[in-house]
């Protein structure tokens, strides 16, 4: 077994334990500027562990992620680069051991930026996309702080919604679902959206 599905049995774990709201918390939190599960997995099974509570946990892991991101934009801000330039070694720390966190990602993301803004926030907050990935950039290329938020919570809100809702709603025959199709359908549902208002943009 590797230490990738190892790493996701042990968040599962939680979920049988006390303290499964806390770990709910601590996870969001880490998962926005460095850990590489995502809070999802958790979510789902404490909401189906207690379904009556589903909304609670949500909350939580929306606050969680939410200060993580916070997080995350300020080792981008104030530790990413040195005064001159140069990437620190927390920089290169990062670049080592977070998959996807590659040198061309940054620079991809960073074009991103000038053009685009509060959406490239939303698209990582709502997708599969590394959130953590654009929670530190944000905070390397100073995107401006409340929109930065705004999108976050938005984003962020949006999905521990739908799968805690989606839980509460149809319970354990939508676990299956939501893991296998869940991304696919985060994906669309941001692409009409972004594409929705470039419509209104452009054509109106």
């Amino acid at each position: 077994m590797n230490i990738a599905r190892k790493t996701y049995d042990w968040v599962l774990s939680w979920a049988e334990s006390r303290w499964g709201a806390t770990a709910l918390f601590i996870l969001a939190f880490v998962e926005s500027s460095f850990f590489p599960i995502p809070p999802d997995v958790l979510l789902i099974a404490l909401c189906l562990g207690c379904v009556t509570r589903w909304y609670r946990y949500v909350i939580i892991c929306t606050v969680g992620s939410i200060l993580g991101a916070l997080a995350g934009y300020a080792i981008g801000h104030f530790l990413w680069q040195s005064p001159s330039g140069e990437f620190t070694a927390i920089a290169d720390f990062f670049f080592r051991v977070i998959p996807g966190f590659t040198h061309e990602e940054y620079l991809n993301i960073s074009e991103l930026y000038n053009q685009y803004n509060f959406w490239v926030v939303f698209t990582a907050g709502f997708t599969p996309i590394p959130y953590k990935l654009i929670t530190i950039t944000a905070g390397v290329f100073k995107l401006n702080l409340p929109m930065f938020i705004i999108a976050s919570i938005i984003s962020r809100g949006l999905r521990f919604l739908l799968i805690g809702w989606l839980i509460y709603r149809f319970g354990e025959p939508i676990k299956g679902f939501i893991e296998k199709y869940f991304n696919w359908l985060a994906i669309a549902f941001t692409v009409l959206l972004i594409g929705g208002f470039m419509v209104i943009k452009y054509v109106f």
